[in-house]
């Protein structure tokens, strides 16, 4: 299995955690920055994770073990769009269902929960800020969603890099600030560990069909000091424009990336429709415009995914649609639970 295989069923993902958990904050605070492994070796603490997607597909990558009792850290990106995820210890088998704490799309990080977990090995967490170009590095993942890990070796090539990502919903975004190294990362890597003298220095980010780079062969990584930054600020319940927390509003529609009736314009045309969602309860159909959210003048399919991402599920807000036979049209409606986004 590739780390992600889907179908293109919700798009816009204008959506939800998969159930929505509330941290055990001390016992997460106590690992996070220091956690250490009591079996040491390069895949001490790592995971490997499965999720099943909307519309019948599925992806696999992995994942980094931070405390004992199951807080896991991954790329936002392997768990994108999933309706279960499921994660597995390759050092002892055993396989437990985990719950989506909270993500930062912008810094392509995600905190997971396993379920009645305990007494888990740990990565040893280091410094990314102690290293630099030319030092040896080790990374540790999935290769390929085959389930079982394996390690590559390469140099540390550069620091502070910028990318830019595509998705498979033909959006865009920049990530900053990237480790970049010569191990030859491959789809199902990403969230696995990065690393230098046996400690974690960064969260590996493979390209896969659906978070492609744009314009480079080599492979990057998150710093270990962001990630940890984004896992703290879930834990702590810190909802930002940069970290989301918990179940995610879904509304319901997949949006296209072209204009209306053939001409550029300011606003969110919709492309379908999930069946019985909040947006097909209150009319919305292919080729509408939504033009206003919760208030809010919508000006782009970025805009309105990041408004619907700022509410809970169950919040009740106006939408204001124009459809091409009737006009301007507008509706209530009641927002409700999704997959991550």
């Amino acid at each position: 299995m590739t780390e992600r295989q889907r179908k293109p069923l919700l798009k816009i993902a204008l959506t939800a955690a998969v159930v929505g958990a509330v941290v055990a904050g001390s016992s997460v605070a106590g690992a996070f920055g220091g956690a250490t492994s009591s079996t040491g070796g390069v895949r001490a603490g790592v995971v490997v994770v499965n999720t099943s997607l909307a519309g019948g597909g599925a992806a696999a990558g992995t994942g980094i073990a931070l405390s004992s009792s199951g807080e896991v850290v991954t790329n936002n990106h392997v768990i994108r769009g999933a309706t279960s995820i499921r994660v597995t210890v390759p050092s002892t088998g055993r396989t437990y269902a985990a719950t989506v704490a909270g993500y930062s799309m912008s810094e392509d990080i995600a905190l997971l929960m396993l379920r009645n977990a305990h007494g888990l090995t740990t990565a040893s967490v280091g410094n990314s800020n102690s290293i630099k170009v030319g030092d040896q590095v080790t990374a540790v993942g999935n290769a390929g969603g085959a389930g079982v890990l394996s390690t590559k070796t390469g140099k540390l090539v550069g620091l502070q890099r910028a990318i830019t990502v595509s998705d498979d919903e033909g959006g865009s975004s920049r990530l900053t600030g990237l480790i970049e190294t010569s191990a030859p990362l491959q789809p199902g890597d990403s969230g696995g560990p990065l690393l230098s003298h046996g400690q974690v220095v960064g969260i590996d980010a493979a390209a896969s069909s659906s978070f492609s780079f744009r314009g480079s062969g080599e492979g990057f990584a998150i710093p270990i000091d962001t990630a940890i930054d984004i896992a703290k600020q879930i834990d702590a319940r810190h909802a930002s424009s940069v970290v989301h927390i918990g179940p995610t509003a879904f509304l319901g529609v997949g949006l296209g990336q072209t204009g209306y009736n053939g001409q550029a314009t300011t606003g969110a045309i919709v492309e379908y429709v999930a069946s019985g969602s909040p947006a097909d309860k209150a009319g919305l159909a292919a080729q509408d415009l939504i033009t206003s959210f919760a208030g809010h003048r919508v000006t782009s399919p970025r805009n309105l995914r990041n408004l619907v991402l700022r509410l809970s599920p169950g919040r009740i807000v106006k939408l204001t649609w124009i459809d091409q036979y009737t006009g301007s049209n507008s509706a209530t409606v009641r927002l409700v639970s999704g997959p991550p986004q």
